[in-house]
């Protein structure tokens, strides 16, 4: 998987997109019994729950995490490794189960459907608190015992497993499999969607940085603080004014030569820090794409980091 330089970050990153499926799973096991749910789906669904989450992401855990553990001391039997691989089997024989009713469902009775309901809400919970237990507390396990080089090692195995199963373009491909399967960007599950306007309100003023947004139209949008002490003060007035205009002559340019990075995709982020007012102030400017690739605005995050910079050795949390 491009872009990941650790073991554990690319196997969370699979465990993200097996999450995302799962998503998909509850949505339609939630209609199922109403006869509302969307029989293409759900067997894209399951069928990439057990391509993906079982023959590629399982595979490269029992093939190679587990038995490098096992080396490492971290014995499988009787151990949590053993209690992984007794979950993996569970996962699989639920999902097998419910591959081979798919074809027949249409028909079923309302006892046969509750059953299949009730495997799919029992694999949702198994997986569910399994990717837990390994995110955080397997996956640190393995990090304590592991030796040098090992690291390095499994990514390599990773990728070559990843080609054998679907050559070069393997995480394009497993990413194609997801698209079908959420049926759309606009269907994916968000988690901002579990938040109310209050909260996520609440949320953005409560953040120990300023964020601005400048929109495709290169209009201020949005800022955060409001009514409160700021590094750079702006009142409610800025909203809807040109970015242009917000910020002194002589960086004008420069800002425009930033914001047509973003949207020529020739720049990722632009980022610079000054002294200020007896501190360090670190500002950053990030692109903003929807899911479609499309070019929506410019995120500016702004923070004092003085104290930051004068951070020595460890301090754990509550000390």
């Amino acid at each position: 998987m491009a872009g990941y330089q650790r073991w554990d970050d690319f196997l969370i990153a699979e465990h993200e997109m097996i999450e995302r499926a799962m998503s998909v799973l509850k949505i339609n096991l939630d209609k199922i019994e109403r006869g509302s749910h969307d029989p293409l789906q759900m067997q894209r669904t399951i069928d990439f729950l057990l391509e993906f989450g079982d023959k590629i992401h399982n595979r490269k855990e029992e093939g190679f995490l587990f038995p490098l553990m096992d080396k490492r001391g971290v014995p499988i039997e009787g151990g949590p490794l053993g209690v992984m691989l007794m979950e993996h089997d569970a996962e699989r024989r639920l999902l097998q189960n419910m591959t081979a009713r798919l074809d027949t469902l249409a028909e079923a009775d309302p006892e046969e459907i509750a059953k299949f309901k009730q495997e799919g809400l029992e694999y949702l919970v198994i997986r569910a608190e399994h990717i837990w237990k390994e995110n955080d507390i397997l996956y640190p396990m393995a990090r304590k015992v592991m030796q040098e080089g090992d690291g390095e090692k499994m990514l390599t195995e990773f990728d070559q497993l990843n080609r054998e199963a679907y050559g070069a373009g393997a995480w394009e491909k497993f990413s194609g499999m997801l698209g079908e399967v959420e049926g759309g960007s606009e269907n994916r599950t968000r988690l901002i969607k579990g938040l109310s306007y209050e909260q996520l309100d609440a949320i953005m003023e409560s953040l120990p940085f300023e964020l601005t947004f400048v929109d495709a139209e290169d209009t201020v949008a949005y800022f955060n603080r409001l009514d409160k002490k700021k590094i750079f003060p702006r009142t409610r007035s800025v909203i809807g004014r040109k970015v242009d205009k917000c910020h002194p002559e002589k960086s004008v340019d420069t800002v425009k030569r930033i914001v047509e990075g973003f949207k020529n995709r020739s720049l990722d982020k632009a980022e610079f820090w000054i002294n200020f007012r007896e501190d360090t102030v670190l500002i950053r400017y990030f692109p903003v794409y929807s899911d479609s690739d499309q070019y929506m605005g410019v995120l500016e995050v702004t923070e004092e980091i003085g104290w930051i910079r004068k951070l020595e050795g460890e301090k754990r949390l509550l000390d």
